[in-house]
Parts: C-alpha cells; structure tokens; sequence
C-alpha cells in the first residue's frame, strides 16, 4: 500500500466536509498539475493518505483512502486531468501542524516541505509512521 498527502483548503473543502461524505466518499477533482496528475495515476484502491488543510490551520487532520482509482476529471475542458474517489478513515487525535513537521529532523526531505504547492503528494513508509505518532495514531 502506498501513502499520499493531499491538500485543501478548508473553506473549499474540509475534513468535516470529506465526513460528511460518508461511506460513499467524494472525488478528488481539480489537479491541474502534470506531477500531481501522476500521483493521481499511480494510485491504487485502498491506498491511504493524509488530509491536509492548507492556508488555514496547515496541519494534517486525517486520514482518508483511495476507494476508486483514476479516471477521467469532467471539469477539465482538455480531458487531460484525472480524479479518484477518496473516503474519510479517521481523524488524528492530534493534528499535525506544518510548524510540528518542520522542527522534526526525520521529515526534513518530506514532499510538504519540498514541493510545498503540490496539491497531491507522495509520503514514504517512513513519514506515514513518525507523523502517524506525531498524530496519536
């Protein structure tokens, strides 16, 4: 299984939001960026990753899974872009701040410190688990 991180902002779309999704959960749509269309591509259904809220709070607040893989995003004119379905899993009982990640050594190569406006990115084994504890998970 891999790990992902996605972003968002919360007045666009929140973790309560993505809860309220249910079961059934939502689509991930609007990636309008070739790096993080692979991403998108390259995952698998059960996949697991963090929910990001970013320019307000900047902090990981759960945890959702890829329930759907790829396919084709309808909002983009140029067919180019693609979607997957994710559900809410969990929250962290402690969310994760940007400033938490950032004092701590191990996660200094993370793809949220490196590629900071990258809407979807890729979390090694490695991170889950250290921000997983950092989460009380």
């Amino acid at each position: 299984m891999a790990h992902w991180l996605y972003k968002s902002e919360p007045f666009k779309w929140s973790w309560d939001m993505q809860v309220k999704a249910g079961a059934k959960g939502t689509h991930w749509d609007g990636v309008r960026n070739h790096l993080a269309k692979q991403q998108l591509m390259a995952m698998k259904k059960g996949d697991r990753g963090f929910f990001y809220h970013s320019n307000e709070g900047k902090e990981i607040v759960g945890i959702v899974e890829v329930i759907k893989e790829a396919y084709p995003d309808p909002s983009d004119a140029t067919a180019r872009f693609v979607m997957v379905d994710l559900k809410a899993v969990r929250p962290l009982k402690t969310p994760v701040t940007l400033a938490a990640i950032k004092a701590e050594p191990r996660l200094h190569d993370m793809a949220l410190l490196k590629y900071s406006r990258l809407s979807v990115q890729p979390v090694t084994d490695a991170e889950w688990d250290i921000v997983c504890a950092m989460g009380g998970l």
